[in-house]
C-alpha cells in the first residue's frame, strides 16, 4: 500500500480568525427554527433529536410513504412535512409559512454499494440548488449542506478545507460541484452557506449494509467475517458527535467549508479487533480473506481545526461508542 503523506496541520491565523467569529456567536439570534432534509437517514435523524435537545423547534421533510421508523418516537415533537425534493412545489407553502431559522440538508442519495457511481447524484445536485433558492426565499437566514471528504484528493494525507479538491466518483464530483456552486448561488440569495465535509461515521441505527454494522451482526451471530487485511486508515467519528457538529454550525451562522472528523486516524484492523474484542470473538474475522477494491485509498483523515474552533469536540471516544452501538444492534436483533 502507498505510504500516507502528512502534512502540516498547523493554521494559526485561521484558528484567530474562526475563534474570533465564535466571540460574535454570542451576539447571533438563537436559532429557534429548524428545517432538516433526510431527517429518516442515519445522520439526518440523529441531527433532528440533537437540535430538539438544543432547544430547537424542528420541522422535516419526509416522502408520502417514508415510515420515518428512526423518529417514531418524536413524531409528536417534530413537524413532518409530506412532500419531495424533486418538486418543490410540494414543501413550499409549508417553508413559506413556517419561515425557518436555519436549514440542515442531509438528504442525498447513498443506498451501500452503489452511490458512488450512481446517476442519481446528479438528480441530487439539481434539488439541492432548487432548495437553496427555497429556504432563501422562505426568509431562512442560514443553510448547513452536508459534504464529504470523498471531495478532496486522498492521496494528500491529513486532509484540510484548504486541502487539494479531486474527487474520484460520481458522488464525489456531485458533492464537490453543489460546495462550489452552492457557496456563490448563496452570495446571491443572500444567505449564509456552510458546508459541512462528513468523514467515516458509524453508530446505532447506520445501515446493516455497511461495514460496522456487518462485523458486528456476523459475530454477533457467531459466523465468520471475511475483510481485508486492514491496513487501510480511516478517521472515524461517532454519529452523535457528528450531528452535535451539524448543530454548532447551524448556531454559528459562520460561512465556509467545515471538516467533520475525529483527526485520528486508525487502521480498519484495529477497528475490526475492537468489535472483535468487544464481542470476544477476534477469532472470527478473517483477515486478509478478500483484497483491496482497486479505488481504495491507504489513507484518510481529516482535520477539525476549523470546526473546533467554533466550541465543537467529539465527545464519545470509539470503544465507547462501539460498545454502544454493539449494544443497540443486539437488542434490534434480539426483538
Amino acid at each position: 500500500m502507498r505510504q500516507p503523506l502528512f502534512r502540516n496541520r498547523s493554521g494559526a491565523c485561521e484558528q484567530i480568525v474562526f475563534a474570533m467569529a465564535h466571540l460574535r456567536w454570542e451576539e447571533r439570534l438563537p436559532v429557534r427554527k429548524a428545517f432538516v432534509t433526510g431527517a429518516s437517514g442515519f445522520v439526518g435523524a440523529r441531527v433532528v433529536r440533537r437540535l430538539l435537545a438544543d432547544g430547537c423547534d424542528v420541522a422535516v421533510l419526509a416522502t408520502p410513504n417514508n415510515p420515518m421508523q428512526r423518529l417514531d418516537d418524536l413524531v409528536r415533537e417534530i413537524q413532518v412535512w409530506r412532500g419531495d425534493l424533486a418538486s418543490p412545489s410540494s414543501y413550499r407553502p409549508s417553508l413559506v409559512a413556517w419561515k425557518p431559522d436555519v436549514c440542515i440538508h442531509c438528504a442525498w442519495y447513498a443506498e451501500p454499494g452503489k452511490y458512488l457511481a450512481d446517476e442519481k447524484n446528479f438528480a441530487c445536485l439539481v434539488q439541492s440548488w432548487d432548495l437553496l433558492k427555497e429556504v432563501a426565499a422562505a426568509g431562512c437566514k442560514t443553510a448547513v449542506f452536508v459534504g464529504s471528504c470523498a471531495e478532496y484528493d486522498l492521496s494528500q494525507g491529513f486532509l484540510r478545507v484548504d486541502s487539494p479538491t479531486q474527487p474520484d466518483t460520481i458522488y464525489g464530483a456531485a458533492k464537490l460541484a453543489l460546495a462550489l456552486t452552492g457557496a456563490e448561488l448563496a452570495k446571491q440569495l443572500d444567505i449564509q452557506f456552510i458546508w459541512a465535509r462528513l468523514f467515516y461515521l458509524y453508530g446505532p441505527g447506520e445501515d446493516e449494509r455497511r461495514m460496522v454494522p456487518a462485523v458486528i451482526r456476523a459475530l454477533s451471530a457467531e459466523k465468520t467475517f471475511a475483510a481485508t487485511s486492514g491496513e487501510q486508515v480511516r478517521d472515524y467519528l461517532h454519529v452523535d458527535d457528528v450531528a452535535a457538529a451539524l448543530s454548532t454550525l447551524a448556531h454559528s451562522g459562520t460561512p465556509g467549508t467545515y471538516n467533520v472528523c475525529s483527526g485520528i486516524p486508525i487502521t480498519v484492523r484495529s477497528l475490526m479487533e475492537t468489535i472483535g474484542g468487544l464481542l470476544s470473538r477476534t477469532q472470527l474475522i478473517e483477515f486478509g480473506k478478500i483484497p483491496y477494491r482497486g479505488w481504495e485509498p491507504p489513507f484518510v483523515c481529516g482535520d477539525p481545526q476549523k470546526l473546533q474552533a467554533l466550541g465543537w469536540r467529539p465527545q464519545i471516544p470509539l470503544h465507547d461508542g462501539l460498545r454502544q452501538t454493539i449494544s443497540w444492534w443486539t437488542q434490534r436483533d434480539t426483538r
